[in-house]
């Protein structure tokens, strides 16, 4: 029995697009993934090391990821801020965001304190701030420049906005009438300066998922050519 091979023109210049698409998707979870491990690797090894005095500035904040630092001052609540739509296990709640300003230096920097339960949506909770010097211990996070608004910004100058969609540092520098450092201390579990929950997101946590979804993508690459060549393999007319 003889089959002959001749697909179509346009189902040839369909398939080779769709594989093309869905090789490219496959390498960009797999990127991600090499992303997030070299950031996890980065994590690791800086939590290792001792805690270094908070910088009097920053120029290049990448430089700074994860590095445990101490701070020594005092909380500033009138630009305190919470975190909306932050998750702990299947609770809904906030991140506490303190600004606190650094006894040696004329230098602030944003405290992320940790987690507080939603409760009642319609009252946001009450926010207990130790008064008096405290030292913060904790390593620096640098928030994402990539995220969605679905509410205005803070006006600069206006009157103070508590509850904060997403943590963006440039709103936040241009709103704050001091000058503040461009990342943000997550205190640590065992600090002592006023934290609330404090279980902090891996680099890793996510890795498998988008190893997961870069195997998917190369499946449904390897499916498309199956399809294609079972589809256009035809038996050969008896001549």
């Amino acid at each position: 029995m003889k089959y002959r091979f001749k697909p179509s023109l346009l189902a040839t210049m369909l398939t080779l697009l769709l594989l093309a698409l869905f090789i490219k998707l496959g390498y960009w979870q797999w990127d991600k993934a090499e992303q997030k491990r070299a950031l996890q690797n980065t994590f690791d090894s800086r939590l290792q090391q001792a805690p270094v005095a908070l910088p009097q500035r920053v120029d290049d904040v990448e430089a700074w990821r994860y590095r445990r630092i101490r701070v020594i001052g005092q909380y500033d609540t009138d630009h305190q801020i919470l975190l909306d739509n932050q998750m702990h296990g299947d609770v809904a709640g906030y991140h506490v965001i303190t600004p606190l300003k650094s006894a040696q230096s004329d230098a602030y920097v944003l405290v992320d304190r940790g987690w507080v339960s939603m409760g009642d949506r319609s009252q946001l909770p009450q926010i207990i701030t130790p008064a008096g010097t405290v030292e913060a211990v904790g390593f620096a996070w640098v928030p994402s420049r990539k995220f969605y608004e679905l509410q205005a910004p803070p006006a600069v100058g206006g009157q103070w906005q508590l509850l904060w969609q997403n943590m963006d540092m440039e709103r936040y520098a241009k709103a704050a009438p001091f000058r503040v450092l461009p990342f943000v201390v997550q205190l640590d579990a065992d600090s002592g300066a006023g934290g609330y929950v404090r279980e902090w997101t891996r680099p890793a946590e996510r890795i498998e998922m988008h190893v997961g979804y870069a195997y998917q993508w190369f499946g449904f690459a390897a499916a498309l050519v199956l399809i294609y060549l079972v589809v256009n393999l035809k038996k050969a007319e008896n001549e």
